[in-house]
């Protein structure tokens, strides 16, 4: 009778729609042939741009091995804002690499990009809900039109893996997590945290937008993205004795979203 109480542990919760916005300006300089590296920074808002969301710092370096393949690492120091307690939290490094293939048909763009992204946590966290380093793939499928000169309108789509994920077992009457200290001989809660060895796509992303060059140095770029959101997230006390609750959260996120960029 256990396995059925097992599988219905995971509860189901529908997030309100959110939106807010992103404002970046970057630098690109070339070193040499086919070799670039960049400088960007981020201001992100959310809560229906009512709150400062993160503060985000990117350099990357790229290199162009021909024109089908271009490879790519980076590291950003991510600054996340609560607006819960008015004040910044721990800090974040993330780091970066991709490999990127384009192919070109008349004036259009197609292409593919895969990245692996680690975020490392810093401060004070939940050992039971998140792991230290989170590691993502990014695949991203873009179209990009070149016909209108100095506009070039483009789309992507995008997923999001999650690949160490949480993977728990917890008993679950329906409605709470309730005690079975005979059989799993937890203490409090009757659940194990197994690992983190868990996949799953957690994030599914759209956008459309439009590339604007002013001139051969500076381009402006004007975008809408959307986020369809499907977190397994994990409620535990620090201890670890006790599980609050294990939900999937699904809903929509989308921003506004505007950057500058000057290449030389």
């Amino acid at each position: 009778m256990i396995f059925p109480v097992l599988a219905s542990a995971q509860t189901d919760v529908a997030l309100d729609p959110e939106f807010g916005g992103r404002i970046s300006v970057s630098v690109d300089k070339r070193i040499t042939r086919g070799l670039h590296v960049s400088l960007e920074e981020e201001v992100r808002f959310d809560q229906n741009f009512g709150s400062l969301d993160r503060l985000q710092t990117t350099l990357g370096l790229n290199y162009k091995v021909n024109e089908f393949i271009k490879l790519g690492a980076g590291y950003a120091l991510i600054n996340g804002y609560s607006s819960t307690n008015q004040a910044f939290k721990n800090m974040r490094h993330r780091f970066m690499v991709d490999v990127k293939g384009t192919l070109k048909v008349a004036d259009w763009n197609f292409s593919l990009k895969e990245r692996l992204q680690l975020t490392h946590r810093t401060g004070d966290y939940n050992i039971y809900q998140n792991p230290a380093n989170a590691l993502m793939l990014k695949s991203r499928l873009k179209a990009k039109y070149r016909g209108f000169g100095a506009v070039q309108p483009y789309a992507y789509i995008e997923l999001r893996n999650y690949l160490n994920a949480p993977v728990i077992e917890a008993a679950f009457d329906g409605s709470t997590y309730y005690t079975l200290d005979d059989y799993f001989e937890t203490g409090e809660a009757g659940w194990f945290l197994k690992g983190f060895n868990g996949g799953y796509i957690n994030r599914l992303r759209g956008s459309i937008g439009v590339d604007y060059k002013i001139d051969r140095h500076s381009t402006l770029n004007f975008y809408f993205l959307g986020d369809y959101i499907m977190d397994k997230v994990v409620d535990a006390n620090a201890e670890g004795t006790k599980l609050k609750s294990y939900t999937k959260e699904t809903g929509f996120r989308g921003w506004i979203g505007a950057g500058y960029e000057f290449a030389f």
